[in-house]
């Protein structure tokens, strides 16, 4: 777990989220600053969480290979999401993602994780789909310790505090500031007058690509 070194009265936590990077394929940055609070809090692990609106997603398949080489760790729920459906078919998606020590900062964690935008419904004007990420909820598990109801509010979360162990703990909700209530993530989207333009490109490609296979076939493939 991650240790924390804590010991005057209850501050609120700071809460900084960032999305990097352009277009569908983002890194989600998330940075915690705890504000101390009044008692010992050793052998504690701290983490976001965070509800994905249903034009974002984590692909598990992608999230697997990170926490194979230890280079992030997060709980998805539900754990089984559909990568291929549009944003209009799609659902909220919990993430969970777990914080490490930054060592520029005592009391400052960060942590960086993977999302996607999914394609949405052709628009009528503007070529851009605006996407709100509300700002996480941090959260305190201290496998080891019960900690002041003053300074910190018992969380309903299903999860180990850290990967050293299944076994769920008791997590706590910290109060906190974000420096930006929300985050907004901008999804390219066509437009519905070049609707008929795309069915025709497409068609025609489908149908070039086609020959092109079915000429190759004829030409070099064995029959008997």
């Amino acid at each position: 777990c991650v240790i924390l070194d804590v010991w005057a009265a209850c501050q609120d936590a700071t809460v900084t989220q960032e999305l990097l990077k352009e277009g569908f394929h983002r890194d989600l940055l998330v940075k915690v600053e705890l504000g101390v609070v009044g008692e010992d809090a050793g052998g504690c692990a701290v983490a976001a969480r965070t509800r994905l609106p249903p034009g974002i997603y984590v692909d598990p398949y992608e999230l697997a290979s990170l926490q194979q080489h230890n280079l992030t760790k997060a709980v998805l729920i539900p754990d089984v999401i559909d990568v291929e459906a549009p944003e209009y078919l799609a659902t909220d998606l919990l993430v969970l993602l777990y914080m490490e020590p930054d060592p520029r900062c005592s009391r400052c964690f960060k942590a960086a994780l993977p999302v996607h935008g999914r394609y949405h419904r052709p628009a009528e004007e503007s070529e851009e789909k605006l996407i709100v990420l509300k700002s996480p909820e941090v959260l305190v598990c201290c496998c080891d310790n019960r900690l002041s109801a003053e300074c910190w509010k018992p969380a309903e979360v299903e999860a180990p505090c850290s990967g050293k162990t299944d076994s769920p703990c008791q997590w706590y909700s910290v109060t906190h500031k974000p420096a930006y209530e929300e985050s907004i993530l901008q999804v390219p989207v066509g437009l519905r007058q070049h609707s008929s333009l795309v069915c025709v490109v497409t068609l025609l490609a489908t149908v070039l690509c086609s020959t092109l296979i079915l000429a190759a076939v004829c030409k070099y493939g064995h029959f008997s």
